[in-house]
């Protein structure tokens, strides 16, 4: 428990110790087994969908095609034929999103437990904590990849369209070749029209998490957030504990972490993460995305300016307006 309070306050140690939030190597007890076990199926599906989402390059020449030449039954064939198993990667993608939060929801019951301080609860399943910043890590990469590329919204639209003709002119092939009924089609379209649709995922879940728990104080979980942020500011601020990271992604591992979470935190507490009494010190965050290189952290800066809730409310001030302004 110690070690984690070293952390919070500054207590620098000389002796090498275990003296942080271990994302690199934390292994579950035998009280976290069964919860990561879970989680872990889950994280492993995150990185098949991570490497398919970075290869997805979408059908936008043929459906060019059908377009400039729509009485052309052949081009009209290619093109759907080219979107069909896009839109079930799609669909996919969608599906994951709710595992995630279902296991994003298993572990806010294991770290927001009363009987248990949130440190505590980090200090004592460092193996959950790190699943937890896996998932954020996770989020903002799919979110960032998905921000970049244009064609997934395209895709899923012609689709939609060709759909609806097909329908209407009673062709076979709109049942055949249909990955999606017209409700989860829906529930997609408002998924994919997100800017951050993962993130977006997350913050409702964490916001019903609190809403479907009220025996559970709201404080257990926006403390728990609030604390992964000042764990993760200070491991990113203090030479010598950021010289202790094995890689130096997990540098850019713990940004993604600390911005996720201060964006889960202002979803989930009523104030928002941006009044001077909120958990978080929001200045040394800024201060410690804008010390890395642009390159490496403006989408994250992006996402603190443009996903939060109450970054534009009247008690953020204006320092802090100034200081997440785009250059």
């Amino acid at each position: 428990m110690g070690n984690l309070i070293k952390v919070l306050s500054r207590d620098i140690d000389n002796n090498g110790g275990n003296f942080f939030l271990d994302f690199e190597n934390a292994q579950p007890s035998p009280a976290e087994r069964q919860v990561w076990e879970e989680v872990n199926e889950v994280l492993t599906e995150a990185l098949v969908v991570l490497t398919e989402l970075q290869a997805y390059s979408g059908a936008g020449e043929e459906i060019r095609q059908a377009i400039q030449r729509p009485g052309e039954e052949r081009v009209q064939e290619q093109a759907w034929a080219a979107v069909v198993p896009l839109v079930g990667k799609l669909k996919k993608f969608y599906q994951f999103s709710l595992k995630l939060e279902c296991s994003l929801r298993s572990l806010l019951v294991a770290l927001t437990r009363s009987g248990s301080s949130p440190t505590q609860h980090l200090e004592q399943e460092q193996a959950l904590a790190r699943q937890f910043a896996q998932i954020l890590h996770f989020t903002l990469r799919f979110d960032e990849l998905k921000m970049t590329n244009p064609a997934i919204q395209n895709d899923f639209s012609y689709y939609r369209r060709t759909i609806s003709r097909m329908r209407i002119n009673n062709l076979s092939q709109a049942d055949e070749g249909n990955e999606v009924n017209n409700e989860l089609a829906n529930r997609m379209s408002l998924f994919y029209a997100n800017a951050t649709p993962m993130l977006k995922t997350l913050s409702d879940g964490t916001t019903k998490f609190v809403s479907d728990n009220p025996e559970v104080p709201i404080e257990n979980t926006t403390d728990c957030l609030s604390t992964m942020a000042c764990v993760c500011k200070v491991m990113l601020e203090t030479p010598e504990y950021r010289s202790r990271f094995a890689s130096d992604e997990t540098i850019l591992f713990c940004l993604r972490v600390m911005v996720g979470v201060i964006i889960l935190y202002d979803y989930v507490h009523p104030a928002g993460a941006f009044v001077k009494t909120s958990g978080i010190d929001m200045k040394g965050c800024i201060r410690v995305l804008k010390d890395q290189p642009p390159s490496s952290v403006e989408g994250l800066l992006n996402a603190l300016r443009y996903t939060t809730k109450h970054l534009n409310d009247d008690t953020t001030s204006k320092q802090i307006r100034n200081m997440l302004q785009a250059n």
